[in-house]
């Protein structure tokens, strides 16, 4: 038996507005074929639809074109850089010169989560990504889409984390961000993934007090605004999970060749560095500098502006973090 069930009758979780619209503009005009024949053609917004029966019944899926949104974001005003991890989504807003604004921490833990709560809790926060960036009036930087080489960046800051990291997390967080940003009127500007987790981590992490994370989310806007890679420091201290570091001197920078090939260079170093101490397994010496000065209550080291470092190690319960106040973040 045949049965009819009109449009009215249901309504779509998401997207109502969107086919009801498409329905509005479908209208017939006049119009006349090659051969001269006159017809009448129908105009409008295409609609798709998809039935998919399953054990309790048919499903009806309607599929428009999403009308386009006005670009509202400036990248004179800064960016957004992003950075995607195995447990959290780190973020950091610079201004029109590359200079740290604010980071943020989005904690996303899927593991143990069906396949629709994983979706829902990536929907939730790159929506909420997408409104920031709306707000601050700032594109958002993201990386290509390279599972593969976003890895082996993170292996060489984090192998555990690496390890936890799913190509299917990494693809839905992606493309769910480029449609909230659409949606949001947000420029996304995609960048080269190479060596930005190495960068972060070299260049930003200890110099700003925020994460490898956060550290590599700041070289992803840098490059998504074209700015400077090249290294700021002679000597690598790159923190570790369990409040420790890694040190080690930089190669010399041969500077016919591409800044990238210095980094390249780099993360091998990196990678030995995390070998020799054993994947930080065992927690570092404390703070101290030749003078026996310590840490005080903020957990920098307190010491003369002139005085000379000998030699560094640190042992830190929860490594230091800048606050920002007044950020898009406050």
């Amino acid at each position: 038996m045949a049965h009819s069930l009109s449009g009215r009758q249901r309504r779509f979780p998401y997207g109502q507005e969107a086919v009801e619209q498409a329905l509005r503009s479908s209208r017939r005009v006049p119009a006349q074929t090659a051969a001269g024949k006159l017809v009448v053609k129908r105009v409008g917004t295409a609609i798709s639809y998809r039935f998919v029966r399953d054990a309790k019944g048919w499903l009806v899926f309607v599929s428009v074109a999403a009308p386009a949104v006005p670009v509202t974001t400036v990248r004179l005003a800064g960016a957004i850089g992003f950075d995607i991890n195995a447990d959290h989504l780190a973020l950091a807003e610079t201004d029109r010169f590359g200079n740290l604004i604010e980071t943020q921490r989005l904690d996303l833990i899927t593991y143990g989560k069906t396949t629709d709560q994983a979706k829902a809790l990536m929907g939730d926060v790159v929506a909420k990504i997408a409104t920031l960036a709306r707000q601050a009036g700032k594109p958002v930087v993201v990386e290509q889409l390279d599972f593969s080489r976003k890895k082996a960046e993170l292996e060489a800051v984090n192998r555990r984390k690496a390890r936890m990291l799913s190509s299917f997390s990494y693809n839905k967080i992606l493309s769910g961000l480029k449609a909230a940003c659409f949606r949001e009127g947000v420029e996304v500007i995609t960048v080269n993934p190479a060596y930005t987790s190495v960068i972060g981590a070299v260049n930003h992490a200890q110099q700003k007090g925020i994460s490898v994370h956060q550290g590599a989310a700041y070289a992803v806007a840098r490059r998504g605004l074209r700015l400077s890679e090249r290294p700021t420091v002679r000597e690598a201290v790159v923190p570790t999970r369990n409040g420790g570091h890694v040190t080690f001197a930089l190669p010399v920078r041969n500077r016919a060749k591409h800044v990238w090939s210095f980094w390249s260079r780099v993360r091998s170093s990196l990678k030995a560095a995390h070998v020799r101490r054993g994947d930080h397994k065992t927690a570092p010496p404390p703070l101290t500098s030749r003078d026996g000065t310590g840490l005080g209550d903020s957990g920098l080291l307190r010491r003369d502006p002139g005085a000379r470092i000998a030699s560094l190690t640190v042992r830190l319960t929860s490594y230091p973090t800048h606050l920002f106040k007044g950020g898009i973040f406050g």
